[in-house]
């Protein structure tokens, strides 16, 4: 019985997990991918196709679907040795300095370039920022198969002079305004500094890389901007909250009685079956006790023992049939 009722209870917790609602995973920043990095991944495979017979040192266009349209890309392969004494004299809008490392070491490297133009508010939107460049991008990804989709991205350091950026597609700065270099890393935070001589940006990093101004204007209408990594999305209001905080404790309250209620069932079913067998036993012993013959009891002694009534042969004296 004991055994039966720790079955029934595992069964009963079971029951229960299978019925509780499954907690909803709280989303957390990179869990997911961006449309951002989404973008780069097809633009590195787009930008890869651009090589037929390539050349080092070289920059290919690229050319990007329909869907993408406004997006220029190029890419150039390098070895890693020479980029490290020799840098890129310059590669679009970018100056290479000698002394750029790249990590993990590959023996070639492709960079690939991006300009996102009328799309840099679409996949880098800044609240309360408006943008004066485009947004231009330079990615490092390993060239030992030009076929391969979906790479990840090497980190390339300047630990000599800074890459810059020397933008020309500028608009000018408002007046008043005061135009600031924004940096985006892999994850798509910004970073903030001061615009060098001219328009020129300066960095150590990949990355993308735009000018921007403090703008107190809100954002275009046509572009909807996604939330940074630290700005927490909007919960329910309190009624959606209360509501979803009573629905969890009617399921559980109803798990709870529905198992006590099938832990009864059960229980009343244990006990009818022993019940069941009982009566089945006692029935068997007595058709087993009518369908016998009755001995005679006897006592011998102090025990009692079986004796037949009558005997089948009749004991006769040898002195009967002498002669």
């Amino acid at each position: 019985m004991g055994l039966l009722l720790q079955s029934l209870s595992m069964l009963i917790l079971l029951m229960w997990f299978f019925w509780l609602p499954a907690p909803r995973a709280q989303s957390t920043p990179g869990s997911s991918r961006s449309p951002a990095r989404a973008l780069d991944a097809r633009l590195q495979d787009f930008a890869y196709r651009a090589f037929v017979h390539p050349k080092t040192g070289i920059p290919y266009d690229g050319t990007v679907p329909t869907d993408l349209a406004g997006i220029k890309i190029a890419a150039m392969r390098l070895r890693s040795g020479s980029l490290y004494r020799k840098g890129v004299s310059m590669y679009k809008e970018f100056k290479i300095p000698i002394g750029v490392t790249t990590s993990p070491y590959v023996r070639r490297l492709v960079l690939v370039y991006q300009n996102l133009g009328n799309r840099s508010m679409e996949y880098y939107a800044l609240r309360d920022y408006t943008y004066l460049t485009p947004v231009l991008g330079l990615l490092a990804y390993n060239a030992s198969n030009l076929s391969a989709t979906d790479l990840p991205e090497l980190n390339i350091t300047a630990t000599g002079d800074s890459i810059s950026i020397n933008f020309v597609d500028v608009q000018p700065v408002p007046d008043g305004a005061v135009a600031k270099c924004v940096w985006f890393d892999l994850h798509g935070n910004p970073n903030f500094s001061n615009v060098a001589s001219g328009n020129t940006c300066l960095t150590i990093q990949q990355g993308h890389f735009s000018i921007v101004v403090y703008s107190s204007a809100p954002p275009p209408t046509s572009i909807s901007p996604t939330p940074s990594a630290g700005t927490p999305n909007a919960g329910p209001g309190p009624s959606g909250g209360g509501k979803k905080n009573n629905s969890k404790a009617w399921i559980i309250v109803g798990s709870v009685l529905g198992g006590l209620g099938l832990l009864v069932l059960l229980t009343f079913l244990v006990l009818w079956v022993q019940k069941y067998k009982h009566e089945k036993k006692m029935q068997q012993m007595e058709r087993a006790a009518e369908g016998g013959e009755a001995l005679h009891m006897t006592t011998v002694g102090n025990t009692k023992a079986p004796a037949a009534t009558v005997t089948r042969t009749q004991p006769v004296l040898e002195s009967e049939y002498a002669p």
